[in-house]
């Protein structure tokens, strides 16, 4: 007799949705890692265990609860984390709620629990909206295999004293304590054999060196955590709700690299932390080892203009970090200033020159939208962007993200949130941002817009491209502006001043 599977974790596909018609060719598709690492947790303490990626698989929910149901695990746990987990969790959200609704309805006697950023940030809210028979907020790292243990036990289990759970019992909600956090050094590498790892590939402009070579493709980790507190961001409702930052040692990193090279010939990798160049020492040991390995890597990774140096940035190109993101988020220090971001701007341009005197190229991230902004001041931002002429950019427009201090602003104002959790994905039809204190969301919305259009068009940008990168990349770059993104805010909208969506 076969033994009954004891946990699944799944991703739930949800491209569609949230990036639109750019989810055919145009948007990465990342592997799972928390997943991933969840997978070896439990695995190393002795449970079976499957991950279904039916985001890589594209998947519908429909199909998605079949296959669970086929598998009949005793707990599924269905991950809400998204490739950018402060951007992406929440608008996986509505496909993780079809997939468990389906499940219940196929086979309602498999154990659901939600996990993730989002049930993080809404553990109550979540359990009284959504089908699953539980809640884990935080990392996992204890409550999951805590929760695999109770399940399996031979009396009524008992779920009071699992860190992190939430439950309901006789129509009362439940909670045990936050989970302590995890020594990364710890943590076993990712179960990397359970992935499909011939479905993952890079983001496009990850691979403008070569266009035609997005995968194979993986993500790695070095920290967990943020020390920062800006107030657009939610990731810290992943861990115990406050700023802070766990190391993994550099050896760690550089053996997993090593297995993916070896195992899974990778080549593309992008760091996931939240902020990978801080620590010099840190960062100049990993970019050591790497060089040291001899490897072949095509990687990038997020900075601060305020934490990089030029002996840092001339070692990381040599390791093959190819690709800094940097999140200048408003060219107006007023703007930046009302959300906890601040740097100056001397410091940012000598950043800059530093990043390309050393080779690497610049992403550069911004928010249109914030509280503060304006027409003038967004005008301003993409004005400034366009005189940086970076090799690209990322144009956001703010989101009342679960688990940020916006979102808590935005319910205490009733400010008019997303009806459905995918209008918070930045691409998808239902998008609705934040308004600021002087223009709506719709003008929000339609700025941004414009601006990816203006930027992306821009002679002087389609130039250097070329230079820099050939005419395929350039004939690559005209095609993403053939989408034409279709807002639903956009179609009826009456533009107000004062911060109201008309």
């Amino acid at each position: 007799m076969t033994q009954r599977l004891d946990l699944l974790l799944v991703n739930p596909g949800s491209r569609a949705q949230v990036y639109g018609k750019l989810a055919s060719s145009l948007s990465g598709i990342e592997p799972p890692i928390w997943a991933g690492l969840t997978a070896a947790v439990v695995r190393q303490q002795g449970f079976s265990v499957k991950i279904l990626d039916a985001e890589a698989e594209n998947l519908s929910p429909e199909k998605t609860a079949d296959k669970i149901a086929e598998a009949n695990p005793l707990l599924v746990d269905i991950e809400v984390l998204g490739a950018n987990p402060s951007a992406s969790s929440t608008p996986k959200m509505t496909a993780a709620g079809e997939v468990v609704r389906a499940l219940k309805k196929k086979a309602p006697h498999i154990k659901a629990v939600f996990s993730g950023l989002h049930p993080s940030a809404l553990p109550e809210r979540t359990l009284k909206e959504e089908a699953s028979d539980f809640v884990c907020q935080g990392e996992g790292f204890h409550t999951i295999p805590m929760l695999l243990k109770a399940l399996k036990s031979k009396i009524n289990p008992d779920y009071s004293q699992i860190p992190g759970l939430w439950y309901t019992e006789k129509g009362k909600v439940i909670s045990g304590p936050m989970a302590k956090l995890v020594n990364p050094d710890e943590l076993p590498m990712v179960a990397w054999d359970l992935l499909p790892m011939d479905k993952y590939r890079a983001h496009n402009w990850h691979c403008f060196d070569n266009i035609d070579q997005r995968q194979p493709y993986a993500v790695v980790y070095t920290s967990l955590g943020c020390p920062f507190n800006c107030s657009y961001c939610n990731i810290h409702a992943m861990y115990d709700g406050k700023a802070g930052i766990r190391f993994r040692s550099p050896e760690k990193v550089v053996e997993e690299i090593d297995y993916l090279v070896k195992n899974y010939k990778v080549k593309n990798i992008k760091f996931l932390d939240e902020l990978f160049a801080l620590k010099e020492d840190r960062v100049m040991r990993i970019c050591d080892l790497i060089i040291q390995g001899g490897y072949d890597l095509n990687i990038w990774a997020y900075a601060r203009v305020d934490t990089v140096n030029e002996k840092m940035l001339r070692r990381m190109k040599q390791a093959g970090i190819n690709w800094l993101a940097y999140g200048f988020e408003s060219a107006s220090a007023d703007v930046r200033r009302g959300v906890s971001k601040k740097f100056d701007e001397d410091v940012a341009s000598k950043a800059i020159a530093m990043t390309q005197a050393a080779g690497i190229y610049i992403i550069g991230n911004y928010i249109f939208g914030l509280p503060d902004d304006n027409q003038e001041t967004m005008r301003e931002t993409l004005d400034t962007a366009k005189k940086f002429n970076f090799e690209y950019i990322n144009f956001y427009a703010a989101m009342a993200y679960p688990g940020s201090q916006l979102y808590q602003d935005a319910v205490k104002q009733g400010v008019a949130l997303p009806e459905a959790w995918y209008g918070y994905s930045q691409y998808a039809y239902e998008t609705i941002p934040l308004p600021t204190k002087y223009i709506s969301a719709a003008e929000v919305l339609r700025f941004r817009d414009m601006a990816f259009k203006e930027y992306l068009s821009n002679p002087r940008y389609l130039n250097m491209m070329e230079k820099k990168f050939g005419t395929k990349v350039i004939e690559h770059i005209k095609g993403m502006l053939k989408f034409d993104i279709k807002r639903k805010l956009l179609e009826n909208d009456t533009i107000v001043s004062g911060g109201k969506v008309g």
